[in-house]
């Protein structure tokens, strides 16, 4: 989708740099932007490992050293490389202490919603992880939370990964389907009725009276 936004969710190791690689696997020319800087050995394995498993066609852009930069890299960003931006703990990090920081991250909100470009956005969910015990942990957990409800806001799409698979949080708008409207068949032919004729007035025939001659009563005597 052509200047959609997404953001993926997930804890660590859960597969969420995977699952956004391969989102864009078939893509030619994608801009993988990579957040964190190489003062950590490990966070430089990390990114060596995920270097090795990119198509070589794929640019890659460090602003680690530098997590304003993000701002620039979108800003110049254009509709046909798709930027893949790795991940948003690692920016946290960068502006973690800073007085502007909650500006940054409305700031950052702004960029990623008018950049011309597809964007990926990778970021872990403090929520999945353990309680921080120190005071700048807890600060890296409000601020990591409060980034990603604001790019989660900002974005078309959001998911969720948990061992690897993703679980959809928030779709694109889609038009709703059309309604076609269903034809209503035909009755049946029904079979012509006759109309019943009323049956006609019956005109009663009148008799004559019957005259009924006179029988003498056993018990009188004949007439002499």
């Amino acid at each position: 989708m052509a200047g959609g936004k997404l953001l993926i969710l997930g804890g660590i190791r859960s597969g969420k740099s995977e699952y956004a690689e391969s989102l864009l696997d078939t893509a030619s020319q994608v801009r993988y932007v990579a957040t964190a800087g190489h003062d950590d050995p490990s966070f430089a394995q990390r990114l060596e490992a995920h270097r090795f498993r990119r198509p070589a066609s794929w640019e890659t852009v460090e602003t680690g050293a530098d997590p304003l930069a993000l701002f620039e890299v979108l800003g110049k960003a254009d509709s046909q490389s798709p930027l893949l931006i790795d991940d948003l703990g690692a920016w946290a990090t960068g502006v973690l202490g800073r007085d502007d920081s909650k500006s940054l991250v409305a700031q950052l909100a702004d960029a990623v919603r008018d950049c011309p470009a597809q964007v990926i956005l990778v970021s872990p969910e403090v929520g999945l992880s353990v309680v921080p015990a120190t005071a700048i942990g807890a600060e890296f957990a409000d601020l990591v939370g409060e980034l990603n409800q604001a790019i989660a806001a900002a974005c078309d799409e959001v998911a969720l990964i948990v061992a690897g698979q993703p679980t959809w949080l928030k779709k694109a708008a889609s038009a709703p389907p059309r309604v076609v409207p269903v034809a209503t068949p035909p009755s049946p032919a029904q079979p012509a009725v006759t109309p019943i004729a009323a049956p006609a007035a019956v005109t009663p025939v009148i008799q004559p009276p019957i005259e009924t001659p006179p029988v003498a009563s056993p018990l009188e005597p004949p007439p002499l």
